[in-house]
């Protein structure tokens, strides 16, 4: 399955992350980018957000005010069938960048800006299977750009963290 990068996205701390054009990416995260509270994002296992342009349209289609970046993703990525991206799952960029799923992220309240009454919990995993963020770890370093494809792998065995 291929999909594309539809947004890269960062910010100094916080939400609402920006589009950049492309942005270096290593072990410690995406280039440019901050977390306001480390306890909970951050660090090696949650070093990459992802998250639906498709469920991202669902949401608006719904009437909650989101766009790509508003929930705190760092990816935003188009063309992928997003119940199939889940844990131990990998991504592979064109531009060489692997990616590994670590994990669904909870819901937090600083996003609650992008969904109507603040419904965070509309992007549960455990509510709405299939339509949570997720977090990843950097297996291969580098260059992603807005805009190349990316495609599932499950690859072999996980590399070790």
């Amino acid at each position: 399955m291929t999909g594309r990068v539809a947004s890269i996205n960062v910010s100094r701390g916080g939400v609402p992350k920006r589009p950049v054009p492309s942005a270096g990416v290593t072990a410690a995260g995406v280039e440019g980018d901050a977390q306001s509270d480390l306890r909970y994002h951050g660090g090696p296992d949650r070093a990459v957000c992802l998250f639906s342009l498709e469920v991202i349209e669902r949401l608006r289609a719904e009437g909650h005010p989101i766009a790509p970046g508003t929930a705190g993703e760092n990816l935003t990525l188009g063309g992928l069938e997003w119940a199939a991206v889940s844990p131990g799952i990998r991504l592979a960029f064109d531009g060489g960048v692997v990616l590994e799923v670590v994990s669904y992220c909870e819901p937090c309240s600083k996003i609650q800006g992008s969904f109507l009454e603040g419904r965070i919990r509309r992007i549960d995993q455990e509510r709405r299977p299939g339509e949570s963020r997720l977090y990843a770890c950097v297996l291969v370093p580098g260059t992603l750009r807005a805009g190349e494809a990316v495609r599932l792998d499950n690859g072999g065995p996980s590399a070790p963290r």
